[in-house]
């Protein structure tokens, strides 16, 4: 009965970190009089604003993509710029020109916090099955039940920019608790973003 009180319990806990680890929009915002963004057939430069190349090139890959999947041509801009001058504004705007590069899709992670949260799959361990037991337990362990684990949130914003006079489009903020691995999470949140877009009407459905 104790296992398989345990065995629900952690499987209803699993469930629950899955079905969190998902992009939620908190906002969107998109510029007066844009009614669709339509760069098909131009190059449109997918960005990941990191440090680390591991994170960037794949996910700049990935948003590159789903952009090429709806009428214009997605560019990582790993490919554009070399990466001593990706900080530098003056010559990535000079890299982005020379390419041709008529959007900017980029996105950027703000915040991450950390919080400590507690499992109830303790209830159903041995010191619970008798009375006693659990009062001399409790009493010399008087401390939040569970086991403490740290549940992560990552906030990222994304711009789009219209090359042609440097302004701004469209733009989200994201949050995402307690993704499985940072590689895969920016990667469906780069999917996660083009998919907003065709639910505001602003892009064309891509093909499935």
């Amino acid at each position: 009965m104790i296992r398989s009180a345990l065995l629900v319990l952690t499987l209803g806990i699993g469930a629950a970190f899955a079905a969190a680890a998902q992009n939620d929009f908190v906002s969107t915002w998109k510029a007066d009089g844009v009614t669709q963004i339509d760069f098909a057939g131009k190059k449109v430069a997918a960005v990941l604003i990191v440090d680390d190349d591991s994170l960037r090139v794949p996910t700049e890959e990935a948003l590159a993509k789903e952009i090429t999947a709806r009428g214009p041509v997605g560019v990582p801009a790993y490919r554009i710029i070399p990466k001593p001058e990706l900080s530098k504004k003056d010559a990535a705007k000079g890299w982005f020109e020379r390419a041709g590069v008529a959007g900017l899709v980029v996105l950027r992670p703000v915040k991450t916090e950390t919080e400590k949260v507690y499992s109830s799959a303790i209830w159903a361990s041995g010191y619970y099955n008798y009375a006693w037991d659990y009062w001399g337990y409790g009493w010399a362990n008087v401390m939040p039940i569970g086991k403490g684990r740290d549940e992560r949130t990552i906030t990222v914003e994304t711009l789009l920019y219209d090359l042609s006079n440097g302004r701004p489009m469209w733009a989200a903020v994201t949050r995402t608790t307690d993704p499985k691995d940072v590689p895969s999470y920016v990667k469906a949140l780069a999917k996660d973003v083009v998919k907003q877009l065709e639910k505001e009407g602003l892009v064309k459905k891509g093909a499935r």
